[in-house]
C-alpha cells in the first residue's frame, strides 16, 4: 500500500489563517470528487472558519475524562475505519490527553499516512523544536507544544500561510481572531508588531531553507552535476578601511541564509598596482573573509565601480554588499555620485546591500548653529520640501519626514522652547521616524531660532549637509510660526462672552466632581441593594465628568487654547483606544478597515476624544449599533461613522466637540444622509508619506482578502 502524502500549512503566529486555508483546500478537492472528511477540526469559535467546513464530514471526535474534566481528542481508529483518500487534521503539534495511543497528534497522523491516507494538516512556526528557543525569547512565551523538525521535513508539501503584522492586528480588532477578553492582552504582548514581525521572519527563513534541500533532493535525484544560475553568488566590496568586518560578516550571514552559496570578497586597486586601502587592514580582511569560507580576489582598476560590476557579472553574481559611502549623505541623494549608488542604478538583476559602517552611531553631539548653506545644495532641498508642499503633505510631520529621508536619519522631532509654566522645558512640536527624541540628548540637537531646536537620532551628517539641514529646518519653523501668528490675529473672546464663561463654569464643575468621586470611592457596603446603588451613583458621576471634560475641551477650542501634536498615528491603534473608553457598548460597533491603510497625520490624543465622541453619540442616535468604515480617497483617509438614527436634528454635545477638535487640527468633518436612512458622518485626514523602505503589504490567506464588516470586540 502506497504511503499517503503530507501537507502543511504554515503560519508564523496564530490568527493568519492556516485552518481556512486547509479547509479550503478540502473543500478543493471535494469539489473534484475527492473523499475528505474532517478527522479534527479546532474553530476557536471563528465564524468564517466554521462556514468554510460547512458539507466537508466530520468524524466525531473521542471523548475521555482525564483528572476529572471531560476532554475530546480525535478519534483515530474511526478515521482509519472510515478510510477516506484526505484527512484534515488541525493543528500538528499537539500534545493528546493521557490515555490516547499515542503522546502527540504527529504520530497519529503518522498511522494515518502509513494507511494511505493523504492528511493535510496545519502548524505554527515556534512549534517547531529548532525554533522553541528563539520563539521563546522574540515573544517571551514558553510552547510546551513542539514538533520535531524531521517530520515537518518529511512533508510532501509546506504551504506558508502569510500575512503582514498590520493585516493580523487588524484581524484581531475586529474580533477574527480571539474572543473579546483575549484581545487587549493579546495585541499588547504576543501580537506587538515587534514579534510577529521576527515570527513571520523565522517562518520564511526556515522555509527557504526547506525549498533549498528540496531542489538539492531533486538535483541528486537526476543526477544534475553542473551547476545552475540558481546558485546564488554574493559579492562583497572591501575597501581596506578598518571597519569593513562589519561589512564582511554581514555578507557571511546573507550567505549562510542560503546553502552552498559563494561569497568573494574583492578589492580594486589602481591601475598602477598600489592598493587604495590600509595593507594591514587589508590582510586582516583576507584571513576574516577565508575563516567565514569566502575567498578573496583583487582587481585593477581605475573606477572602482565598473571594476566590481564588471566582475559580479562575470562571476554570474546574484548579490553584491557594500558599506556605505562616508561622502555627504544629502550629496549622495542629489547628486547620485557615490560608488554605491552608481552599482544600484546599473547592477541590473543583482541585488544591492547597502551595510552601515557604523562610526558615529551612539556619539551625541550638541552642535552650533552652522552658518548658512551654499546656494546649490540649499536650493536643491528646499526645492524637495517644496515639492513635498505641492503634492498635499505640506504638514510638519511630513516635511519632517522628507527631511528625515533626505539625511538618512533614523528619527527626527522639532522641539519647542517652553518659557514659563510647569514641565519639561520642551516639548515635542512634530516628528517623523521609530522612536523620535523627545527632548536633550539626541545624537543631533541643532538650534533653529530662539524658540525651535531641531534633534534628530541616527548618523551625524557631515558640516556641510548640516548647513542645509538648518535651512530646511529653519523653513518649516518659519512656517509653523507664520501659521500661529494667523492663528493668534483670528477674533477671540472676550471675558464675558459665552466661551469664557463656559470655561470658568467646567473649571468649578470639575472641582465639586473630583471631590464627589473622593467621597464615593471612600463608602462601602454589605448590603448588595445599596452596592448597587453606589456602583449606579459612581457611574453617573462619571457619565457627568465625561460631559464636563468636553464641555472644558469645547471651551478651550473656542478660545484657541487647545495644543496640537500632528505626528503620523496609526488609525488601528486609535480605534483599539476608542473602543477601550466606550466600555461594554463598543460590542454593537462595527469596523470595515481597508487592509491597505497608511498612518495618517494627525494629533493623537485628540483623533482618539474625535472618534470616541462620535461613536458614543452615534451609539444613542439609534438601534442595531453604528458601523466605523475608513479607506483611501484622493491622498487622504476618510473615517466615516455610520449610524441608523433619525434624520440631523439637533447637533448633540459630542458631535460638535468632534466637529471643532477636527477643526483645530487643521482637518474637515462633514455629515452626509446614509444609505437606506440614518447619518453619516466623515472625519478626513491627511495619509502620511510613506516612509523610506517601505513594502506593499503581502496579499492575505483567502480569509483576508475579503473585507467586510465584522463585530468589533475588545
Amino acid at each position: 500500500m502506497a504511503r499517503g502524502q503530507l501537507r502543511i500549512y504554515l503560519g508564523a503566529a496564530p490568527g493568519v489563517g492556516k485552518t481556512y486555508a486547509m479547509l479550503a483546500e478540502g473543500q478543493r478537492r471535494r469539489a473534484r470528487g475527492t473523499d475528505v472528511v474532517i478527522g479534527l477540526l479546532e474553530t476557536h469559535g471563528r465564524k468564517p472558519v466554521a462556514a468554510m467546513a460547512e458539507g466537508l464530514q466530520i468524524v466525531p471526535r473521542r471523548t475521555m475524562v482525564h483528572r476529572g474534566i471531560t476532554v475530546t481528542e480525535m478519534d483515530l481508529d474511526a478515521v482509519l475505519a472510515r478510510r477516506p483518500e484526505v484527512a484534515l487534521v488541525d493543528e500538528l503539534a499537539h500534545t493528546n490527553v493521557t490515555g490516547c495511543r499515542h503522546a502527540k497528534r504527529w504520530q497519529d497522523v503518522d498511522e494515518l499516512l502509513d494507511a494511505g491516507i493523504t492528511v493535510i494538516t496545519t502548524l505554527n512556526i515556534q512549534h517547531l523544536e529548532s525554533l522553541n528557543d528563539v520563539a521563546r525569547q522574540v515573544t517571551g512565551v514558553e510552547q510546551h507544544e513542539t514538533l520535531p523538525d524531521p517530520v515537518a521535513r518529511r512533508a510532501d508539501q509546506i504551504e506558508l500561510v502569510d500575512m503582514t503584522p498590520e493585516a493580523l492586528r487588524r484581524r484581531m480588532i475586529h474580533g477574527n481572531v480571539y474572543p473579546p477578553d483575549r484581545i487587549e492582552a493579546a495585541l499588547t504582548h504576543y501580537f506587538r508588531p515587534g514579534n510577529l514581525t521576527a515570527l513571520r521572519e523565522l517562518a520564511l527563513l526556515w522555509l527557504a531553507d526547506r525549498v533549498d534541500e528540496g531542489l538539492q533532493r531533486y538535483r541528486a535525484d537526476h543526477g544534475i552535476a553542473t551547476p545552475w544560475e540558481t546558485r546564488e553568488r554574493i559579492v562583497v566590496g572591501v575597501a581596506g578601511e578598518a571597519d569593513d568586518q562589519k561589512v564582511i560578516r554581514r555578507a557571511a550571514r546573507i550567505a549562510a541564509r542560503t546553502p552552498g552559496s559563494d561569497l568573494i570578497a574583492v578589492h580594486v586597486v589602481s591601475d598602477d598596482g598600489l592598493a587604495a586601502g590600509d595593507s594591514a587592514a587589508l590582510a586582516a580582511q583576507r584571513e576574516l573573509v577565508t575563516a567565514l569560507g569566502g575567498s578573496f580576489r583583487e582587481l585593477p582598476g581605475e573606477d572602482v565601480a565598473e571594476a566590481l560590476l564588471s566582475f559580479a557579472r562575470a562571476e554570474n553574481a546574484t548579490q553584491m554588499v557594500l558599506g556605505a559611502s562616508r561622502r555627504s549623505r544629502l550629496g549622495t541623494l542629489l547628486a547620485g555620485k557615490s560608488i554605491p549608488t552608481r552599482l544600484a542604478r546599473r547592477a541590473g538583476h543583482i541585488d544591492v546591500h547597502l551595510v552601515s559602517r557604523g562610526g558615529t552611531a551612539g556619539r551625541r553631539h550638541r552642535l552650533a548653529r552652522p552658518r548658512p548653506a551654499p546656494e546649490n545644495t540649499e536650493a536643491a532641498a528646499l526645492t524637495r520640501l517644496a515639492g513635498c508642499v505641492l503634492r498635499g503633505h505640506g504638514d510638519p510631520p511630513a516635511l519632517l519626514e522628507e527631511m528625515r529621508q533626505m539625511f538618512g536619519l533614523d528619527a527626527i522631532s522639532l522641539l519647542e522652547r517652553r518659557h514659563n509654566g510647569p514641565g519639561p522645558s520642551c516639548y515635542v512640536v512634530a516628528s517623523a521616524g521609530e522612536r523620535p527624541p523627545e527632548g536633550p540628548g539626541a545624537d543631533v540637537e541643532l538650534p533653529v531660532s530662539d524658540t525651535f531646536t531641531l534633534a534628530a537620532r541616527g548618523p551625524v551628517p557631515s558640516r556641510a549637509d548640516l548647513r542645509v539641514l538648518f535651512s530646511c529646518a529653519a523653513q518649516v519653523a518659519a512656517g509653523l510660526s507664520a501659521r500661529r501668528e494667523d492663528e493668534r490675529q483670528a477674533p477671540r473672546p472676550d471675558p464675558g462672552s459665552r466661551a469664557a464663561l463656559l470655561a470658568a463654569t467646567g473649571e468649578s464643575a470639575h472641582e465639586q466632581l473630583a471631590v464627589a468621586r473622593s467621597a464615593l470611592a471612600g463608602i462601602t457596603d454589605g448590603d448588595p441593594v445599596r452596592a448597587a446603588r453606589l456602583a449606579d451613583a459612581r457611574r453617573a458621576v462619571d457619565r457627568v465628568g465625561r460631559l464636563v471634560d468636553d464641555l472644558r475641551d469645547l471651551s478651550r477650542v473656542h478660545a484657541g487654547a487647545m495644543e496640537t501634536y500632528l505626528r503620523p498615528v496609526d488609525l488601528d491603534e486609535v480605534l483599539t483606544d476608542c473602543l477601550d473608553d466606550l466600555g461594554p457598548g463598543r460590542q454593537h460597533i462595527t469596523l470595515s478597515l481597508a487592509e491597505d491603510l497608511p498612518e495618517v497625520i494627525a494629533d493623537g490624543a485628540l483623533l482618539t476624544r474625535i472618534l470616541t465622541s462620535l461613536l458614543a453619540d452615534a451609539l444613542q442616535r439609534g438601534p442595531g449599533g453604528p458601523v466605523v468604515a475608513a479607506a483611501r480617497r484622493d491622498g487622504r483617509v476618510e473615517v466615516r461613522v455610520t449610524d441608523r438614527g433619525p434624520g440631523p436634528g439637533e447637533p448633540s454635545l459630542g458631535f460638535r466637540l468632534a466637529r471643532d477638535l477636527t477643526e483645530a487640527m487643521g482637518d474637515t468633518l462633514r455629515t452626509e444622509p446614509a444609505p437606506g436612512g440614518g447619518r453619516s458622518v466623515v472625519v478626513s485626514l491627511p495619509a502620511a508619506a510613506p516612509k523610506a523602505g517601505t513594502l506593499v503589504p503581502a496579499p492575505g490567506d483567502a480569509q483576508a482578502s475579503r473585507p467586510g464588516p465584522s463585530v468589533a470586540q475588545t
